[in-house]
Formats: C-alpha cells, structure tokens, sequence
C-alpha cells in the first residue's frame, strides 16, 4: 500500500500544462484562421472601386486646398470583416501571451516540462504569426509607396 502512495505522488502534475497547451492551440486557430475564413465570408471590395473612390478623395482634397478650404475627410466606417480580422488579431495575441503565463506557471509549480514548453512554443508561434502578418502589410505599403514615387518621380 506504501508503495501505490508513492507513486502517485512522484508523478508531476499536468493541469497547467494541460490547460497552456489548449489556450496555446486556440491561439494559434485565432492567429490563422481569420486571415483565410474572414476574406471567403467578407470578401473585400473590388480594386477598381477602392481606386475610384480613392481618387474621388484625392480630386476632392485638391479643389478644398485650391479653394483655400480646410479639407473635411468623411467619416469611413470599419468594415465587418475588418473588425473581425482585428479581434482575431487582439485575441491571438491575448491568448498567446496566457499561454506562455500558463506555461511559466507550469514551470514554477514543477510540473511536466514537455507540457509547458509546448504551450510556451504555441503561444509564441501564434503571437509571431501576428507579427509576421503585420511586417508583412508593412512591407507591401512600403513596396507601393516605392512605386508610385518612383512614376511620379518623387524618388
């Protein structure tokens, strides 16, 4: 009977390890999933339309600065699958970062470590998928501005 009660207490607990890694998983789902599922149920609108109505901003702020006039920009409002793909991104992150609290946690109780090191590595792969989308956009814009400086001769 000794023998049974020590055993079951060397073997290390597993519920934060446990409950990190699944945080883990559903913030990696939060960190990829929206950006191939929110564009099939929002899908965004056409390119030619984003470019009319952007010269349409463009030739209105022109005749206000010729008129001398303060130019009043309207009040766009966030689309449905843009609010979407944002609380997808304050989620992943979020639920990223309790991962990795949960995975220290973990640690400090000394439980499995094999466990915590798989909710720290999914927590910080979803909050690096993020990121990664980010620099992504960011380089793009930059790629844009680079060519139309360079047609209009900016650069």
């Amino acid at each position: 009977m000794t023998a049974s009660a020590t055993t079951n207490s060397a073997v290390p607990s597993r519920r934060l390890g446990i409950i990190g890694s699944i945080v883990g998983v559903l913030a990696l789902m939060a960190a990829v999933l929206p950006h191939w599922v929110v564009p099939m149920v929002f899908p965004p609108p056409p390119a030619d339309q984003v470019i009319v109505d952007t010269g349409h901003r463009i030739k209105d702020r022109v005749i206000a600065r010729v008129k001398g006039v303060e130019y009043q920009a309207p009040k766009v409002e966030k689309s449905a699958g843009r609010s979407w793909s944002e609380a997808a991104s304050a989620t992943a992150i979020s639920l990223g970062l309790l991962a990795i609290l949960l995975s220290v946690l973990s640690l400090i109780f000394r439980e499995e470590r094999l466990l915590a090191g798989v909710a720290a590595l999914l927590g910080t792969g979803a909050i690096a998928i993020e990121i990664s989308f980010v620099m992504i956009g960011a380089l793009i814009l930059i790629a844009i501005l680079y060519v139309v400086g360079n047609i209009i001769g900016l650069l």
